[in-house]
């Protein structure tokens, strides 16, 4: 095996054998992108009328579809809970449509367990619209036709945000799941 390749094995027993990922990083990693999520549209711009979508919501959504058995189905209640916390909204809101969506989210899995991207996408969109409309409708502010139109690019970016984000959530469900330490 050396003589193929000098460095499949760096030691005497070799590197890529007798390594697991580390569980802190495993179960963490999820919560911390979500919650970074609901943090960043109030991080990046204060204004009268939000611009950014609710990215907690959006990676929460994506975490679900892309590896649906991570998160549990009452993770929506404590992440939609922080997600009021920071982002302004009435509290149980964010409550109320994240675990609306954890629960819709299971029936469609129970339902469809085969899906594809383009269904993963419009379901994403489906839920970003719908939670659009609920948190404005939730929010308190009288919603005029005007106030939609505003809000509008909020919900069309949404929509077209949701292969991005999966593809940011591939890429830290790889990191997570990296193996980390030594098992002894």
């Amino acid at each position: 095996m050396e003589r193929l390749n000098p460095r499949a094995r760096s030691d005497p027993y070799g590197t890529r054998i007798n390594r697991t990922q580390s569980p802190l990083r495993a179960g963490s990693v999820p919560y911390l992108s979500i919650m970074l999520g609901s943090l960043l549209p109030v991080l990046l711009i204060a204004d009268v009328m939000p611009l950014v979508p609710p990215l907690g919501f959006l990676m929460l959504i994506a975490w679900r579809l892309v590896r649906p058995g991570l998160l549990p189905l009452w993770a929506g209640a404590p992440l939609g809970a922080f997600d009021d916390l920071v982002s302004g909204q009435p509290f149980g809101s964010g409550i109320m449509l994240f675990s609306f969506a954890m629960i819709a989210l299971e029936m469609i899995e129970a339902r469809f367990p085969w899906r594809g991207f383009w269904q993963d996408w419009f379901t994403a969109g489906l839920c970003a619209t719908i939670y659009w409309l609920a948190a404005l409708f939730v929010s308190g502010a009288r919603v005029t036709p005007e106030m939609l139109a505003v809000s509008l690019p909020q919900a069309l970016l949404s929509v077209l945000l949701y292969p991005i984000l999966a593809r940011m959530v591939a890429s830290l469900d790889r990191f997570r799941l990296a193996r980390a330490r030594r098992i002894e």
